[in-house]
């Protein structure tokens, strides 16, 4: 399956879905004017991907936000339950990445590991690895 590459801007995360190499990132900030539109070509691939023969027997997705508004959130929740109910759901990891300064955002990802039928793991966000 081809991957999928959104690039970044100042209001949209950078997505980073490579099949080829099994990198799923999504990382930046995201506050698009319109979150739905935006995540739709996320959830539709995500959907197709993990659902076909060629779903990895692993699948971690790592997030790696700065920020992200209300609208946002409750689209990252739908990718969540996307992933909740996909065929190789029990071999899904979330590896929610936060700056150690920014509680918040640990917050924000224990809040979707306690709603989210997931494994989820916290590390520290160091450097991005996605150029």
């Amino acid at each position: 399956m081809e991957a999928l590459h959104i690039e970044p801007s100042d209001d949209t995360p950078k997505i980073y879905f490579e099949p080829e190499v099994d990198l799923y990132v999504i990382e930046g900030k995201s506050l698009p004017e319109n979150a739905i539109d935006f995540y739709q070509p996320v959830f539709d691939w995500t959907t197709k991907f993990l659902n076909s023969k060629e779903a990895p027997s692993n699948f971690v997705l790592n997030f790696k936000l700065d920020y992200f508004n209300t609208a946002s959130s409750k689209q990252i929740a739908k990718l969540l339950r996307i992933l909740e109910i996909c065929n190789v759901s029990q071999n899904v990891l979330i590896k929610w990445y936060y700056d150690k300064e920014d509680t918040d955002m640990l917050k924000a990802g224990t809040r979707y590991s306690n709603l989210i039928k997931l494994k989820f793991e916290f590390p520290v966000n160091i450097e991005s690895n996605i150029d």
